[in-house]
């Protein structure tokens, strides 16, 4: 089903991802970055993180962690949770030593957030994000971290989450990319 740049929203299924995906998940992701982050990053900023930042995470994966939306085949959105340290970031990123968190003081992560641009602003996100804040509500956890992309800022933003600072990552070639840390509780204020 291609969406044609409709804004209606849709309701796909949702599934955890599994390694079956990954090759799926690399098309999606480089889509999503490519064509979603025109007008916040240059062309030079957007393959630089594709090289060093963006990428599948298979400890999300391996966590279970990490779901998927499909329509038929196509993976046309991603997103997952974390009860590691990492706050963002593909596997190019993983460092060794990624300990648990402790739900009781730390906040569990939202992370890898990818949707394919033929069905953005459809509600993919959202639907992805309840899947996350259920399963992290459920494993004890009262608040979320995240570090978003400037094109994520918006959609977060609309789902309760709170700017807290921005940061810039020199990335190995040197070019600097630009980001918001922000933050939310697990369960959504009522008052959205």
């Amino acid at each position: 089903m291609s969406t044609g740049g409709s804004s209606a929203p849709i309701q796909l299924p949702l599934r955890h991802a599994t390694p079956a995906d990954l090759p799926e998940l690399e098309r999606l992701i480089s889509a999503s970055v490519q064509r979603l982050s025109v007008g916040y990053y240059t062309p030079a900023e957007v393959q630089s993180a594709l090289k060093h930042v963006f990428g599948p995470d298979t400890q999300l994966i391996a966590d279970r962690s990490y779901y998927v939306v499909t329509d038929g085949a196509r993976i046309v959105g991603a997103g997952g949770w974390s009860r590691r340290a990492t706050l963002y970031g593909g596997n190019q990123m993983r460092q060794e030593d990624d300990p648990l968190l402790d739900p009781a003081r730390d906040p569990a992560r939202i992370r890898a957030y990818f949707v394919d641009p033929d069905y953005a602003r459809r509600g993919i996100g959202r639907q992805l994000l309840a899947a996350c804040a259920a399963a992290a509500h459920e494993a004890g956890f009262r608040d979320f971290v995240l570090i978003a992309t400037l094109p994520g800022v918006p959609f977060y933003a609309a789902a309760g989450f709170r700017r807290e600072e921005e940061r810039v990552t020199v990335l190995p070639d040197g070019v600097a990319l630009r980001f918001v840390r922000m933050t939310r509780p697990v369960v959504e204020p009522k008052s959205r």
